[in-house]
């Protein structure tokens, strides 16, 4: 991938521009039987402050935890219903993250590989915890990250169903896609 130096200054980062998912997987005795997903956080903002040295950048995300919406299934005994959905919705929403907010500040950064590493605190179920992402910078100011996420960090249990023979993974990724100017 060609790497490029993004634009300094404040960029805003929102849905029409980006992309912000989380993907789950399965596990279990009966993991034929659930889906691997994907979800889009529809309701989110972010702003990426660059400075002329990565030291100096920043990175803020906030994210309304009632906003996430089923994208996609794979695999299962079945495909995902709308039924499906709501109900995995309905069990993020009054189970899992309860309406919390998401937030993410960043406290250092620094240029790794062609890329930022971006240090920070995550608040997610009403926990707050560091993170460490590697935002990847490609061609035209293209920011690309994965992060890895274990849910029990903040004190989330994994879904289980089935009488615990399918669980949801305790390790979820996130994954940020956004478009800024390149410098």
């Amino acid at each position: 991938m060609r790497t490029v130096a993004l634009a300094p200054g404040r960029h805003q980062i929102r849905p029409d521009t980006a992309s912000l998912h989380v993907k789950t997987y399965r596990e279990g005795l009966a993991a034929k039987a659930g889906h691997d997903l994907t979800i889009e956080v529809a309701d989110w903002s972010a702003t990426v402050e660059v400075a002329d040295d990565p030291a100096g950048s920043s990175f803020a995300l906030d994210a309304d935890a009632r906003s996430l919406q089923v994208r996609e299934g794979v695999g299962g005994a079945k495909p995902l219903s709308d039924k499906d959905r709501a109900d995995i919705r309905k069990t993020i929403d009054d189970k899992i993250l309860h309406g919390e907010p998401i937030s993410f500040r960043s406290d250092a950064a620094r240029s790794v590989d062609g890329g930022l590493s971006v240090e920070g605190a995550l608040t997610l179920a009403g926990q707050t915890r560091p993170v460490t992402a590697q935002l990847q910078v490609g061609a035209e100011g293209r920011l690309t990250a994965t992060i890895p996420l274990t849910q029990s960090a903040w004190g989330i249990k994994p879904y289980r169903g089935m009488m615990g023979a399918l669980k949801v993974r305790d390790e979820l990724e996130i994954l940020v896609d956004a478009k800024l100017p390149a410098g």
